[in-house]
């Protein structure tokens, strides 16, 4: 029962360990592992790891293979950042929920 709580605390903060920015198309440096979020104009959404880019376009590697999507269908580009304040509030509230829970099941043995 605690591994289980454990795991479910420890997905939960992971996912909130990073946020994504707006960025312009210009200003993309290409480097490895950078994962973005594009919107196109017609509203659907891609996430994938950035491959190339050049003036007209930007290459992603998405689940399904590898995404080209002109600069002119992009409506916004979000980058991946890491964010140091939300993991030292996700590890804080964490611990905390581990232990009240560790508290309420120490009650519930004491008392039944």
């Amino acid at each position: 029962m605690k591994k289980i709580i454990f795991l479910l605390l420890t997905s939960i903060l992971f996912q909130s360990c990073s946020s994504y920015k707006s960025v312009d198309f210009n200003d993309i440096v290409v480097e490895k592992k950078r994962k973005f979020e594009i919107e196109k104009l017609d509203s659907s959404k891609l996430t994938g790891r950035l491959v190339s880019k050049n003036e007209n376009s930007i290459v992603l590697e998405t689940n399904s293979g590898f995404q080209t999507i002109k600069n002119t269908e992009i409506q916004e580009l979000k980058v991946k950042k890491f964010s140091v304040l939300k993991t030292i509030t996700g590890l804080t509230s964490t611990y905390f929920l581990i232990f009240i829970v560790i508290g309420i099941v120490g009650l519930a043995t004491l008392m039944g």
